[in-house]
């Protein structure tokens, strides 16, 4: 036997592995791998390489290998493309293949040897059937159709000669007799999910061990009424089981994801594995014991072959801490508290202080002396349990998650109302918190979608008088030039425009209301008494304008100055004064003295204006026209000096979206252990949020929202939150194992074509058994018997009885 730990690296990853009757031998086989290794001389020696051949089809392609346990040179192997391949490897060719069997319509999980007979061959297909082969007839013997839409594993009972089960894609385990294919002896339903292997006990005839997707280590005790005998936690779903030999209570698995070791555990102490094997760096795909306690061979997707001893193992009980401390709150508010007892000073440990603690073998002489076994050195600890029932304190209930959960409204209905009925409903609960990030999540895209962001940002109806008094202005502009050299008189318009701009100062000083009326002009004597409501009456949108508000204009009116009438909005107006300096030259004072913020553009002279007065360019000047062009000329540099700059553009405000805040919402209440609001806000925004969290992470909060769901048993709602999930792995989760087959009362046979009518016994399939009538409404069927009837009347059946109403003897189980 192995006396070290080794391994060796193969072409590619592999998926199952098997060892022969003398341990002597391992193959491993995968999707572009098919080996024989000799495991002499504590090493791996490549003996075979059966992936050879001129056409090397899908039947190369393994998902199961299996070794013959009575005739050593013959394998079997289960293909992806539903043939079952034997191989011989004594054949004197090159191709060891031997027989392919075509059977089967669907991909093969699993295959088998009997136990005794070396030319029984049993497989397990995706298609839902399985197949007994007669090697020596080269054809399929028997056919055995299961109740769900695919099997996983098969094994035959070491303890019974005909006996074989076989574990489901629907949850179910089927206990089978070789000699009766028509219908099995017994079913029970073993696990919430689908189940993937399963095992019988070496020694003990009663147990059977299932592992499946809920994470969950079953052990059954099928001696009469399979009955649940122990249950082992895993932190990833079961791939494989396998018993530990010579160790009554050890059984071993790998997971199917997340988890890369192998672990052993005692079934007297299930909450930490016994030993680990942690060496593989992905998923083990298939593991087996070399017919010694101490050794294990597995492989990997990883492309490793690797040999164990358990005294290399890694002891997770070893490592933990052992002053440990735990608690645990239930949906009522109780809370349960653990700890180890060296935190407690009591009398026990007291009056144990100072003294070495032997074992109770130690008080025996040594001829007395059992020697301890592997699966009885356990780390001692003792420890405490504590609870706390709680029957005052409503806080600690969580009947909010249930309620939220049936209330919550998710679809059907605009965002801004899911919101609000959303937001009613955790207030009505008392959780203010969750109602407030409801009604913020409303605000942030129920507004965004009515009026877009200014709505959000109360500028909406700013915006619009922008928009329009910046088309006054550009109107304006043009009657400005118009009127300039109509009138030749700017003094004038300046001198009413810095008048306006004090009657606005005063009006703002003294508090005027902000009523939308007509501007109308006002005598220059008049507008220093203006206040109140006459003031009101002028320039209102000037007061609403964006220009007045940011600049502070109202504080410095002689610096700004607008036109006769109605002023733009946005336009940003600056009054370049003229100042006489000495010697008569002309100064430019280029200087504002209260600036709100720098001008955009460099401040340049207004374009020449055209000549109105109908005089063509083109007539040469007299000397009276030279002088009165010239004084008009220095007028018109004057006036075009003085004159408004205006800049005018529209209000834009920076796109903003809101998911990535409503991201960090989600990632707050995920931290504080409400998946629940989590899920619900990804559920009602739907694509809004998308690309904003990461799908591993949504795949993850949605599975922990079902799992919490399931834990209440509410199901409908995890129908629901299914249905509406965006992430493909999730929404996914109920079109998995929907097919439940029908059973004809007369032949047991599935009804595939229909559900109500068979057609090898043509007739009705299955009639009520309590009035035999045809049932049409609500049908109610044993899956064990095939007998069934109206929902009423089995109910009315199984409340003083437990047997099926037809006389068949089937203790039906209605629930």
């Amino acid at each position: 036997m192995g006396t070290k730990t080794m391994h060796c690296t193969l072409e590619g990853p592999a998926n199952a592995l098997a060892i022969n009757r003398d341990a002597t031998q391992v193959a491993v086989a995968g999707r572009n791998v098919f080996k024989v290794f000799s495991l002499d001389n504590d090493e791996f020696v490549e003996r075979m390489n059966l992936r050879v051949g001129k056409n090397l089809n899908l039947n190369f392609s393994c998902s199961d290998v299996v070794w013959n346990v009575v005739e050593d040179h013959i394998l079997a192997t289960a293909a992806t493309n539903g043939a079952v391949v034997t191989w011989n490897l004594n054949k004197s060719t090159r191709s060891k293949q031997d027989i392919v069997f075509q059977d089967h319509k669907r991909t093969v999980n699993k295959v088998c040897f009997h136990p005794s007979e070396a030319h029984i061959l049993l497989s397990g297909s995706q298609d839902g059937t399985m197949k007994c082969f007669d090697i020596r007839k080269r054809e399929a013997a028997s056919t055995f159709l299961s109740s769900s839409e695919s099997v996983r594993d098969v094994q035959f009972c070491p303890h019974h000669h005909f006996v074989f089960v076989a574990v489901q894609e629907n949850g179910n385990v089927q206990l089978w007799d070789l000699r009766r294919a028509d219908k099995c002896e017994r079913q029970f339903t073993a696990h919430s999910g689908p189940v993937f292997t399963c095992d019988w006990h070496p020694d003990d005839r009663r147990l059977l061990a299932t592992g499946g997707r809920d994470k969950a280590i079953k052990i059954w005790d099928i001696s009469s009424k399979p009955t649940l005998s122990q249950c082992i936690q895993t932190i990833a779903s079961v791939a494989h089981i396998k018993w530990r030999p010579q160790r009554k209570y050890h059984i071993a698995n790998s997971s199917l994801v997340v988890d890369c070791s192998i672990n052993i555990w005692d079934t007297r102490r299930p909450y930490v594995p016994f030993a680990a094997f942690t060496e593989h760096k992905d998923v083990a795909t298939g593991f087996a014991w070399r017919n010694d306690p101490r050794v294990l061979l597995s492989t990997s997707k990883d492309s490793t072959l690797f040999q164990y001893l358990v005294q290399d193992a890694v002891r997770p009980a070893n490592h933990a801490n052992a002053l440990s401390v735990a608690h645990v709150l239930n949906a009522s508010g109780d809370v349960a508290f653990a700890s180890s007892d060296r935190f407690f000073g009591g009398e026990q440990a007291s009056s144990t202080r100072g003294r070495p603690v032997h074992p109770p073998s130690a008080r025996f002489p040594a001829v007395f002396k059992k020697a301890p076994s592997m699966s009885d050195q356990f780390c001692q600890a003792t420890s405490s349990l504590v609870i706390f029932s709680n029957t005052t304190i409503e806080s600690l209930l969580v009947n909010w998650f249930q309620e939220s959960a049936l209330k919550y409204q998710l679809t059907g209905r605009p965002l801004p109302d899911l919101c609000e009925s959303n937001a009613a409903v955790a207030a009505d609960l008392g959780r203010h918190d969750v109602a407030l990030a409801w009604r913020a999540v409303k605000t942030l895209y129920g507004s965004a979608q009515a009026g877009g962001m200014a709505d959000f940002l109360g500028l909406a109806s700013l915006d619009a008088v922008v928009r329009v008094d910046a088309d006054r202005s550009s109107q304006e502009g043009s009657n400005f030039h118009t009127s300039r050299h109509n009138s030749g008189n700017t003094r004038n318009r300046n001198h009413s425009g810095s008048k306006k701009l004090q009657a606005v100062a005063a009006r703002h000083l003294s508090g005027g209301a902000l009523d939308r009326a007509p501007t109308t002009p006002h005598d220059p004597a008049t507008i220093h008494t203006t206040t109140g409501d006459d003031s009101a009456s002028s320039g209102m949108e000037d007061d609403l304008t964006l220009t007045y508000i940011a600049s502070g204009m109202v504080n410095v009116p002689g610096d700004f100055f607008s036109e006769d009438g109605d002023t733009g909005g946005q336009s940003l107006t600056y009054n370049l004064q003229m100042s006489a300096g000495s010697g008569g030259e002309n100064h430019q004072d280029w200087q504002l003295p209260n600036e709100a913020f720098e001008p955009r553009h460099a401040i340049r002279d207004s374009p020449p204006v055209t000549d109105l007065g109908g005089h063509p360019q083109s007539s040469p000047p007299s000397g009276d026209e030279e002088d009165v062009q010239d004084a008009s000329a220095l007028c018109g540099d004057m006036d075009d000096q003085s004159k408004v700059l205006t800049v005018s553009r529209p209000l834009s405000l920076p796109p903003w979206n809101p998911s990535g805040i409503v991201a960090t919402l989600l990632s707050h209440y995920v931290d504080q252990g409400d998946v629940q609001m989590a899920v619900s806000i990804m559920i009602a925004l739907g694509d809004k949020i998308k690309g904003c969290v990461d799908e591993s992470t949504q795949e993850a909060w949605f599975l922990s929202y079902i799992d919490l769901l399931s834990r209440f048993e509410m199901w409908n709602v995890i129908a629901r939150v299914i249905a509406l999930s965006s992430v493909p792995s999730v929404s996914t989760l109920n079109q998995q194992s929907t097919v439940v087959h029908t059973l004809c009362s007369g032949c047991s046979k599935p009804l595939a074509r229909s559900g109500w009518f068979c057609d090898r016994c043509k007739a009705v399939a299955s009639p009520c058994a309590v009035c035999h009538e045809v049932v049409r409404g609500l049908f109610v069927w044993c899956q064990g018997c095939a007998h069934g009837g109206h929902l009423q009347h089995m109910t009315a059946w199984f409340r003083e009885q437990r047997l099926c109403p037809t006389g068949c003897g089937h203790p039906c189980e209605y629930t």
